[in-house]
């Protein structure tokens, strides 16, 4: 989800928290577990700070090591014994325990979304992306405005989050049984289908989807149960040639690959170099796809330039490339 959804849900957790008595019967450990739901509940995306690295680190470790297992219990004990370090005559194990909860929500709800997270690392370092929730879901968050607002002017806290929240779920549930739908309906109008991924849009009924057969990939829409393509591009297997082995060693090319499930790719030789495109196919915006990454290699087999990251003009991909050169 957004920063502003994740806060949001902090301050909700901090609702639902004056439930526990323990909480309830003390206002220092009550503000301390507030504190801990809202810093918690953003925890996991303190990763962000990546991207002034360059997008290569960023795409391949966001939602990655910090959303997995050991890092989420990791954030809960770090966040609450920082503020523990403060108030020490709070109830550690309150304090905790609402902290915690607020970093495992998080996490679990960034599980919906399209653009996926490593949660179940160690296990396994598959992406895991449902694609039935939207990164910023406008329903969501004003659930979370309404509630904060209500809870300001008086309503009762764990009572207002309790039924605020029982929306929400059944939100989940909806939008989970539509995607379930979508991904019937496809399978009933195409053959060899291997690979779906959706993205809801704030329209209920309208949704993005990429998929592959064995043969192609298509990119579209499904409005109302009906499917429309916009997109049709024959899937081709990448060469097995050094060109290839040599772009999947540069950084660039390397996170992209091991981030995106649904791609093609295209290659252009020019006079003095070849550029290779892997061009992702879930983020169509106006007949355009933005998430990409490029690789220039030069005659000598010499990676001149190479980029990934969200663009939206070929003007703008030249600068980036020209401004990230990453030679060998």
């Amino acid at each position: 989800m957004d920063t502003g959804t994740h806060i949001a849900m902090g301050v909700a957790l901090g609702g639902f928290a004056t439930l526990d008595p323990v909480v309830q019967q003390d206002p220092t450990l009550f503000t301390a577990v507030i504190v801990g739901t809202i810093i918690g509940s953003h925890s996991p995306d303190f990763d962000t700070v990546l991207k002034l690295r360059n997008n290569a680190v960023y795409i391949r470790h966001h939602r990655g090591i910090t959303h997995s297992i050991p890092a989420v219990i990791f954030w809960g004990i770090l966040i609450s014994s920082i503020i523990y370090l403060f108030v020490p005559e709070v109830n550690f194990l309150h304090l905790w325990l609402w902290t915690f909860l607020a970093v495992i929500l998080h996490v679990v709800v960034d599980i919906p979304n399209a653009y996926g997270t490593q949660a179940y690392r160690p296990f396994t370092r598959k992406w895991i992306a449902h694609g039935f929730i939207s990164t910023f879901d406008p329903y969501i968050f004003s659930l979370h405005m309404i509630g904060i607002i209500a809870w300001i002017l008086g309503a009762t806290p764990g009572f207002t989050w309790i039924m605020i929240y029982f929306i929400i779920v059944l939100y989940y549930i909806k939008r989970y049984i539509d995607k379930r739908e979508i991904v019937k309906i496809i399978h009933e109008h195409f053959e060899q289908v291997e690979q779906i991924a959706t993205s809801p849009t704030t329209k209920q009924n309208s949704w993005r989807v990429a998929f592959n057969t064995d043969q192609h990939h298509f990119v579209g829409r499904v409005e109302d149960g009906h499917v429309e393509i916009d997109d049709k591009f024959h899937r081709l297997p990448e060469p097995e040639n050094s060109l290839f082995e040599l772009a999947r060693t540069d950084k660039n090319i390397s996170a992209f690959l091991s981030f995106s499930p649904i791609y093609r790719w295209e290659i252009n030789m020019f006079d003095d170099f070849s550029e290779i495109r892997f061009i992702d196919l879930r983020y169509r915006s106006d007949g355009h796809y933005p998430f990409v990454a490029v690789v220039q290699i030069d005659d000598n087999m010499r990676i001149m330039n190479s980029y990934t990251g969200w663009v939206f003009s070929e003007e703008k991909l030249q600068n980036k490339l020209n401004m990230d050169s990453n030679p060998i």
